[in-house]
């Protein structure tokens, strides 16, 4: 009895899971056999913050299965390595996709994060009625008509309300309502987008009109992004008769009160939920904005405002925008920023927290890039100056371990590279960690594991002449010299 009730408990725990992830996405990669396929969405349009729905890791079969739960259609994004595509799906579907054969080795001759590369990504079971098919016509008929007409669109001359009149009418003719409701917001928002966009209408007009005295429709993105582009900086960076340094100094001394209330003589700001929403992305800018506000006090300004809020949405959207923001602050962040496992050239694991206790400068590199063996060049010159107070690292980055190994083993040059070299061994959550955009590319780390620049520059800048360790052996000297005896 005791094994029967085991299974059956067993079986309404799979069936609870299983009742969780109402979409699958079912595919085949025809070159991707061993690399992660991952699904990610944005939690809301104001924090955007970044949420991985599933993970896949494709086998020798090619196949990958990746599931998630939605109650709305939303947008969701396709990640392999450096390369990705998003689309739109649907509760309760399941959707069948072929990537063809793809070049994985673009992102080597070409920075991909300047100049993006999609992920090549072919539906195989979807009709003419499936949204990613109705909502790219919507965009093929506005991008058209706007590229066909540019001269009247044009900031430049007199752009005519005429022709974006047209521009509607032409929209509704091509693509008239459907019995979805998704699709049919999506063209409503993305015409008012657009309008907002090419300065047909005021912003006062424009939240008069899409946003005063209708629900705030939360669950949809195109309403929400909409919202965010209308508030964008609206007050952040001062009302009319607030200044900024007035709601930096409410922000300061958390008077959340005040700061709400004072904000509400705005008249577009007027209705309690969506000044506290508008508040929320605000103090999201605050954040950023270091000549007025102190980036703790808008921390803790939004916790605030989290604790006390009576809208359920707004409290989601404040932790939201809270789990971005302390990431990059947090203390418990910094005991894991180096919690990354290497090979060097001899293929033993390296752990990089190994190493604190002393200032790290990492360089990612690539050996097959010129510029990044010059860097190289450079280090290897004050590496025979530089003592024990600082650790060089370099993380290889070309996709194969060989080049690594040739180049430090097989040249006349790698003897004298004679600090830590690694290999990212296709680790690209330790990029994306780093946000690494380009090769070369430096970071410095303190020695309590604390990032001390966000983009340290690069040897050849004369930055390793008198570089932070240098200042501190410079005090040190300094001081000893001043109590000496």
């Amino acid at each position: 009895m005791k094994n029967i009730l085991t299974i059956l408990s067993l079986l309404l725990i799979a069936f609870s899971v299983q009742a969780q992830k109402n979409i699958s996405i079912k595919g085949t990669a025809m070159n991707g056999e061993g690399r992660k396929v991952e699904l990610l969405r944005v939690a809301d349009q104001i924090s955007q913050k970044e949420v991985l729905l599933d993970t896949f890791r494709i086998g020798d079969d090619k196949r990958f299965d990746l599931r998630c739960w939605s109650n709305y259609p939303v947008m969701v994004t396709m990640q392999i390595e450096n390369y990705s595509q998003s689309f739109y799906v649907e509760p309760g579907k399941d959707y069948e996709v072929v990537i063809p054969t793809f070049d994985w080795n673009i992102d080597e001759t070409r920075n991909v994060f300047l100049a993006p590369e999609t992920l090549p990504i072919v539906f195989t079971n979807i009709g003419p009625n499936d949204i990613n098919v109705l909502i790219d016509s919507i965009d093929h008929v506005i991008y058209s008509f706007i590229e066909d007409n540019y001269f009247y669109f044009d900031q430049k001359f007199k752009p005519s309300i005429h022709y974006f009149d047209s521009l509607v009418a032409t929209v509704n003719r091509l693509c008239p309502d459907t019995e979805n409701d998704f699709v049919n917001r999506y063209k409503y928002y993305q015409l008012a987008e657009t309008r907002y966009a090419l300065k047909f209408s005021s912003r006062s007009k424009m939240i008069n009109t899409y946003i005063k005295g209708q629900p705030i429709l939360y669950y949809d993105e195109n309403y929400m992004s909409l919202f965010a582009k209308l508030y964008a900086n609206s007050i952040s960076k001062g009302l009319k008769g607030i200044p900024v340094h007035r709601l930096a100094h409410w922000v300061y001394n958390l008077d959340l009160d005040t700061y709400i209330d004072s904000i509400g003589i705005d008249p577009l700001l007027r209705h309690e939920q969506i000044r506290e929403l508008a508040a929320l992305q605000a103090l999201q800018e605050s954040y950023y904005n270091f000549r007025y506000y102190d980036a703790d006090m808008v921390v803790k300004m939004i916790e605030k405002l989290e604790k006390r809020s009576k809208f359920s949405e707004n409290r989601v959207i404040a932790r939201n925008i809270l789990d971005n923001l302390v990431k990059q602050q947090n203390d418990e962040d910094k005991e894991h920023q180096l919690d990354f496992t290497l090979l060097d050239v001899d293929k033993n694991r390296v752990r990089l927290d190994s190493l604190k206790g002393k200032w790290i400068y990492i360089a990612f590199v690539r050996v097959s890039d010129p510029i990044s063996v010059s860097e190289v060049e450079t280090m290897a010159h004050f590496r025979e100056k530089d003592n024990d107070s600082v650790v060089f690292v370099t993380i290889d980055c070309d996709r194969e371990f060989q080049k690594m190994f040739h180049f430090l083993k097989n040249t006349r040059h790698g003897a004298k590279y004679d600090w830590p070299w690694l290999h990212f061994n296709g680790n690209y959550e330790l990029l994306r960690h780093f946000r690494i955009s380009t090769y070369p590319w430096f970071v410095l780390i303190k020695p309590d594991g604390e990032i001390a620049y966000d983009v340290t520059p690069a040897p050849s800048s004369g930055f390793l002449l008198n570089a932070p360790w240098k200042k501190n052996q410079g005090e040190e000297k300094t001081n000893s010299h001043l109590f000496k005896h």
